[in-house]
């Protein structure tokens, strides 16, 4: 069994993804971040840097095996299952670097762009669009990449993918339309249908508000059905 500590962000949906596609066993355990809990010290002991999310999987050898960072998680369920990672060779390379551009890039400046956008008082233009403009740079990498392959890395479905489709569900707060990103569009609605990632984005939703639960309950962010 592996424990989940997890609020419904881009960041904890790459996780519970891959624990619905691995089929393995898992508890939820509701981490509300509005509330300080993640600062608590149970949690910072499980993870120091105070974030969801983390797991701990009592399933090991070596006993209670707790694991912080959502790019760290993967690549280790990825090798407690030796499922949606190469072993070895150049699709195991360029998973982890779609990965690592993830946790570099497209996390980060997407997620300034959600927060000038919508948090930020009145005054921060010039931060909005910074970050609006490096997500457009960013979306653009994507969609050269996409545009010629099907999935990210490796020619099939796999962590890099499931890494980056959280961020982009929450394309309409990055400043960015689907519309000028076909190949994204159609790599990202996709992942969207895929029955695992259906029940990953569910989980825990009944430990939200309301208004976070009518938002993230859709069947994507800012539409209601892929464009025909």
């Amino acid at each position: 069994m592996i424990d989940l500590y997890y609020a419904p962000t881009p960041n904890t949906w790459k996780v519970s993804i891959m624990l619905e596609e691995c089929g393995l066993g898992y508890r939820v355990i509701p981490v509300d971040i509005m509330a300080g809990d993640q600062r608590k010290p149970e949690f910072l002991a499980i993870n120091p840097n105070g974030r969801v999310p983390a797991i701990v999987d009592h399933d090991t050898p070596d006993g209670d095996q707790p694991v912080f960072e959502s790019g760290a998680i993967l690549i280790y369920l990825a090798e407690k299952t030796g499922r949606f990672l190469a072993r070895s060779g150049p699709a195991r390379v360029q998973a982890l670097s779609w990965l690592m551009w993830q946790m570099s890039g497209l996390g980060p400046m997407a997620g300034q762009a959600h927060h000038f956008r919508r948090y930020a008082p009145p005054g921060n233009e010039y931060s909005a669009n910074r970050y609006v403009g490096e997500s457009a740079r960013l979306y653009g990498v994507l969609e050269r990449h996409l545009s010629a392959n099907e999935w990210l890395a490796g020619g099939a479905y796999g962590i890099a993918d499931m890494a980056c489709w959280g961020w982009v569900w929450f394309h309409p707060m990055h400043g960015q339309d689907l519309k000028d990103f076909p190949s994204v569009a159609r790599w990202f609605y996709a992942i969207s249908a895929r029955p695992a990632v259906q029940r990953a984005r569910a989980v825990g939703l009944e430990n939200v508000s309301e208004e976070a639960r009518t938002r993230l309950s859709g069947p994507y962010y800012g539409a209601n059905s892929p464009p025909a």
